[in-house]
């Protein structure tokens, strides 16, 4: 029996040696041993809309509910259509432009995927 480690993503004792890496044949994780878990983790951020749609990098959203912007007196009305939004890390997940507006960052919990 070999001594290699069970994989980290799915738990399963049957893992094996390719190379350097170890693979895991039944959820198909690969990664090295001599690596942090951080170094090769690819875990990717999901971030859903108001309606439980997953939102990619480059879609159209529409606003959802009237905004109060920051540091000034306007509102982000219902309906704005915001377009080619990009997904970042932090409490404001989109960042995007603005017609009329310029560059903010919005929740993602305030937009519907258009």
């Amino acid at each position: 029996m070999s001594s290699l480690p069970n994989c980290p993503k799915c738990n399963s004792v049957y893992t094996y040696e390719d190379g350097n890496q170890l693979i895991c044949p039944e959820c198909a994780h690969e990664w090295r041993p001599d690596l942090e878990e951080a170094e090769y983790r690819e875990e990717k951020q999901i971030v859903k809309d108001a309606n439980g749609n997953i939102l990619n990098d480059g879609d159209s959203v529409t606003v959802v509910k009237d905004l109060k912007v920051k540091g000034s007196s306007s509102v982000l009305k219902i309906g704005t259509k915001v377009k080619n939004i990009r997904l970042v890390e932090g409490d404001h997940n989109i960042d995007c432009k603005i017609d009329g507006f310029g560059a903010m960052q919005l929740k993602s919990e305030y937009v519907k995927k258009a």
